[in-house]
């Protein structure tokens, strides 16, 4: 390491992002009593604008019906709103790894890619 220079982290590639279509952010609030992670694709409460992991059901197999199950944005970086609701960022368009993108209960890739296609949100798979 030269002089004058600390290392103060590292980077490891996600494959995240997979292409070069324009990617479009916007804040968002995310609900409270979770930790989140870059990638997650998310949906947002209808009642109360605040956005979750989006699933088509719950984990006891009931569907999911107050808004949420409909994806429309994937989380930028990890956010931890364990300790109650917190401001995240997302991306509203963008060319994204299917491999990469976490799903909630119910998702696949195939079943939600046409959606977020409407929504400028391109899901592709890159590797093999």
């Amino acid at each position: 390491m030269s002089a004058g220079f600390e290392t103060v982290g590292t980077y490891v590639p996600d494959n995240l992002i997979a292409g070069d279509f324009p990617q479009n952010f916007e804040k968002v609030t995310l609900k409270g009593g979770r930790a989140y992670k870059r990638g997650e694709l998310l949906g947002r409460i209808a009642t109360d604008k605040k956005h979750v992991l989006s699933a088509r059901t719950d984990g006891n197999g009931d569907a999911v019906t107050d808004g949420s199950e409909a994806p429309r944005a994937i989380l930028v970086d990890d956010v931890d709103a364990t300790a109650g609701d917190a401001e995240g960022l997302v991306y509203l368009s963008g060319t994204f790894d299917t491999q990469s993108v976490i799903l909630g209960d119910g998702h696949t890739a195939d079943s939600v890619k046409d959606g977020l296609r409407d929504k400028g949100i391109w899901l592709v798979k890159t590797t093999a």
